[in-house]
Parts: structure tokens; C-alpha cells; sequence
């Protein structure tokens, strides 16, 4: 009986070690991972067609180090001088156990209910060993604090959510929990709130990243008997270019909407992993830098202008639409206007009306914008040089 037990086959291991053993295979064995944080994060909800983003972010690899190896270095991330001046302002506003923080929620979502005392405002350890360790210890903190049914600020807690078959482990600036157990995301940015209003742009993008911690957040508020997590986030800016804070608050359920919806699209990682060619892997350490081009090539992208400010391979991806004449260089939403013509070779050939169907209605719309151009630049000093010039060439100084 032992004999024949010992002699079959070895269980196959788990799927998600399977998934892990796999992506360390990608990013390189002796490479840690690279974290998932939620602004990344929030940039991959954006653009859910784009399975390159997908599986490096997923894998944890290091993008800006790739980038470099690939010859397009992108200039992304914060100064080292905005860096500190962000940590300076987040510890004036956290300063003597959040005192100052805690009044601004209570003057914004506090209610009626005075501003609480800081004995009365618990601030848990959150210190455990590594991010399993942390995120167990948030989730303990917020279970705590709530059933205790009072004032409770947690300073960057740790939050784990789910992204396309990888966990990713966010760390928000602050979460507080209210007395009626409803929890609240504190964004803490150092961009200047004028005349009490922030740029428009860069509260969007706030937004969105609150609106990833308020996803993870309901992850655990779900096991947490009275806990509500809470759609309006505390967004605190240095007022009128001041160190003084001043907060407002950002309602969140259109981004959080839109988060939850474009994650769950994702196609997960194990499927993307899976069509790539035998022995694909990122390592910059190891491959050289035609090796990791077509390492990289080998994952279809959905480059759009808007990657620029959201990804470090935004200038490799640019490079090789604008190599490809891809239309998707002008902007989703030219590409979403020109139908089948993916290129802009395809483009202009059916603007002069030497390729196309004539009754497609694209078609016929380029070739009567062909058409008005030519009689615009007719009737101009000098005239035109016939209806539609031909395309620039690469090395051409095409627009940025």
C-alpha cells in the first residue's frame, strides 16, 4: 500500500504559486518586485486595453529601469526637492497625533458633532513584518477601532486588492474612522489650493487615486460588522502657496465607478503570461537591449498621448506607433473616427482617393475634408501644393 501511495504522481502546485514562480521568471529571479501603488494603479484602469502595462505591472517589474535599457528613458516621477516638500507638509498636517487633521475633517465631514480632542483620537501601530504582515494588521486596526466605536486615525495603513490575478498592496496617507463606524481616505498633496480650489487636473487625478483606496478599503469593510466605507475623500493642499493646510472634499463614485469596472476587464495576468514565446523574461540585468525590445514587442500595447503622463515606457510605445504610422499616436479619440484605417499611410491614400471604399463613410468624409483643404489653400497667396502633402518621414520634425 505505502509502496504504491509513494510511487504516484506529485500534486501540482497551487495556481497563484504556479503565477508567482512565473512571474519572477519575467521580471528575473534575483529582481524584487517592483510595487503596484494606486496612482499606477488608477493609470492601468485607465487604459484596460493595454496587456504590456498589464503584465510588467502585474510581474513587478521595474519600468523606468526598462525603459532605460530600451534607449527611451522617460523623464517620470516627482524632484527630489517637490519629494521632501510633500513629506514636510504631510508631517506638519499630521503633526501632535493628527490634531490638525482631524479639525479639518470635522469642519468638512464631521456634521454637527464637535472636533475630537486628541486623547480622544486613537493612532494604532501599524508596524508588522512585511506587506502580508501589514495589510493583516490594518485590517485588524480598522475592525478594532470600529467596534469600538470611536475616533481612530491610521497613518499610512496598507491595503491589499486583487489586479488581474496579483495582488497589489496600496498604502493611502491616512484612513480616519469616525465614531459611526464610517471610514474616510485622506489624500495629503502638495500642490497649492488657491482661493480655496486645487487645478482641476491634478484633483482628478487625486480622485482617482482615492478612488483605488476606497476600492481596497470595501474589501476588508465587507468582513467588518458596521463598517461603511465612505465615498467623499478628505483632500488636504498647502493654501495659497503657503505651508498652512486646507482641505476639501472630493466625491468619488464616478472614479470609483470606473475603477471597478475597468479592473474587473483586465485580462488576468496568467492568460497574458501564457501566450508569450519560451524564455521571455525583462531582466536588464541579463538581456541585452535587442533582447528586451523583443521581449517587449512580444505584448500587444494600447499606446495613447495620455500614457505620456501615466507610464515610464510611454516614449518607447510613442516610438513605435509614430515607426508604424499607428493612428492611435493622434489620440483615442481620432482612432475611434477613423474605423478600419489604422494607419496614417492608410489615411491619407483614401483622402487622395487611392484606396478605400467610397462608400464608407470615413472615407467619404476625408475625401471631402481633402476636397475643402485644397480650395482653402487655393485661395491663398502662393496657393497650395495639391490637395494632401505626403506623410512626414521619421526624422521629420513631427509634432511632439
Amino acid at each position: 500500500m505505502s509502496d504504491s501511495l509513494g510511487s504516484g504522481p506529485a500534486p501540482a502546485p497551487p495556481p497563484q504559486t504556479t503565477l508567482r514562480r512565473r512571474l519572477a521568471e519575467l521580471r528575473g529571479p534575483a529582481v524584487a518586485p517592483h510595487p503596484l501603488d494606486a496612482r499606477a494603479l488608477a493609470a492601468l484602469a485607465a487604459n484596460p486595453g493595454c496587456r504590456r502595462r498589464a503584465l510588467l505591472d502585474g510581474a513587478g517589474v521595474d519600468k523606468a529601469a526598462l525603459a532605460t535599457a530600451l534607449g527611451s528613458p522617460a523623464p517620470f516621477g516627482q524632484s527630489q526637492f517637490a519629494f521632501m516638500r510633500g513629506n514636510a507638509f504631510e508631517a506638519r498636517v499630521k503633526a501632535d497625533g493628527g490634531t490638525e487633521l482631524m479639525r479639518l475633517l470635522s469642519e468638512r465631514l464631521g456634521g454637527e458633532a464637535p472636533a475630537p480632542t486628541p486623547g480622544e483620537v486613537l493612532v494604532p501601530d501599524l508596524s508588522a513584518a512585511g506587506p502580508e504582515g501589514r495589510t493583516a494588521r490594518t485590517a485588524l486596526a480598522l475592525r478594532e477601532a470600529t467596534e469600538a466605536g470611536s475616533w481612530a486615525l491610521l497613518d499610512h495603513p496598507l491595503l491589499a486588492l486583487d489586479v488581474a490575478g496579483s495582488p497589489a498592496y496600496l498604502e493611502p496617507d491616512a484612513v480616519v474612522v469616525h465614531p459611526d463606524g464610517r471610514w474616510t481616505v485622506v489624500e495629503i498633496k502638495s500642490f497649492p489650493m488657491i482661493d480655496g480650489s486645487a487645478d482641476a487636473a491634478k484633483v482628478g487625478a487625486a480622485a482617482r487615486q482615492a478612488a483605488v483606496y476606497v476600492l481596497a478599503l470595501e474589501r476588508v469593510a465587507v468582513h467588518t460588522e458596521g463598517a461603511e466605507v465612505g465615498h467623499r475623500v478628505l483632500l488636504v493642499c498647502p493654501k495659497d502657496f503657503s505651508n498652512l493646510p486646507a482641505a476639501s472634499v472630493v466625491d468619488v463614485r464616478k472614479q470609483l465607478s470606473v475603477t471597478r469596472r475597468q479592473l474587473t476587464r483586465l485580462t488576468r495576468i496568467e492568460d497574458i503570461a501564457a501566450a508569450l514565446p519560451e524564455g521571455t523574461t525583462f531582466d536588464v540585468g541579463q538581456r541585452s537591449g535587442e533582447e528586451l525590445t523583443a521581449a517587449v514587442e512580444s505584448v500587444s500595447a494600447a499606446y495613447a498621448p495620455e500614457c505620456l503622463a501615466a507610464c515610464e515606457l510611454a516614449f518607447h510605445c510613442r516610438g513605435r506607433a509614430r515607426s508604424e504610422g499607428a493612428v492611435e499616436a493622434l489620440g483615442r479619440s481620432v482612432r475611434g473616427e477613423l474605423g478600419g484605417l489604422t494607419t496614417v499611410g492608410a489615411v491619407l491614400a483614401a483622402a487622395r482617393g487611392e484606396a478605400g471604399d467610397p462608400e464608407d463613410p470615413t472615407v467619404a468624409a476625408l475625401r471631402r475634408a481633402a476636397e475643402l483643404r485644397a480650395q482653402v489653400l487655393g485661395g491663398l497667396p502662393g496657393g497650395g501644393r495639391g490637395p494632401v502633402p505626403a506623410p512626414r518621414t521619421e526624422g521629420g520634425a513631427g509634432c511632439r
